[in-house]
């Protein structure tokens, strides 16, 4: 009997390690598609306001063709995008330029700033990219925590013997496109 309790003993507490570990890793994954989840869903949010905000500039700045055509090409580039989130995040950093150069042509006309549609739009679009932010943080926290028990001994073995595999970071790689667009909607003489 003694001799079966000492190879079962180890073994069991083997077992329990690798189901522990399995179950970990599943967890992770799914946090992993969750967070992304959520980074999807705000920016979907951001898709939704942009045609708003482009038709509430369109009407005051008429003469702007060329940026509107920018901002509404990376909008619908941004919104294709199915791939890897690198791809997603080159496809929102083109967005963002497209969005700064709107608000560069918005602070050439002064109704405009003064729009409540306009204020309204941009409030809700600085909103949304702190929420972007907060979604891109969570992704990121949960790629680190799976990136870990993908690489680090001896989870790495359960991993690799279950097809879990290292993920992607969501990063902006443009410094610039870090920042939330910046908008200068104040009295006229203030600068940004």
């Amino acid at each position: 009997m003694e001799p079966l309790l000492f190879i079962g003993v180890p073994v069991l507490v083997v077992l329990i390690w690798l189901i522990g570990t399995w179950n970990g890793l599943v967890r992770l994954r799914n946090h992993c598609n969750e967070s992304w989840s959520g980074i999807d869903t705000e920016l979907k949010r951001r898709h939704d306001l942009i045609p708003n905000l482009v038709e509430v500039v369109r009407g005051y700045a008429k003469h702007e063709r060329e940026t509107f055509d920018a901002v509404v090409a990376a909008r619908t580039r941004a919104q294709s995008v199915t791939g890897t989130p690198s791809q997603q995040a080159d496809a929102e950093n083109g967005l963002v330029r497209a969005l700064r150069g709107l608000f560069v042509v918005s602070e050439s006309y002064p109704d405009l700033k003064a729009s409540g549609n306009f204020l309204a739009l941009q409030r809700e679009l600085s909103n949304t990219e702190d929420r972007i932010q907060s979604s891109r943080r969570f992704y990121n926290a949960n790629v680190r925590d799976m990136n870990n028990r993908v690489e680090v001994f001896p989870s790495n073995i359960v991993a690799n013997m279950g097809g879990f595999s290292r993920r992607e970071f969501f990063e902006v790689e443009d410094a610039g496109v870090r920042e939330v667009p910046e908008v200068d909607i104040g009295s006229s003489g203030s600068g940004s």
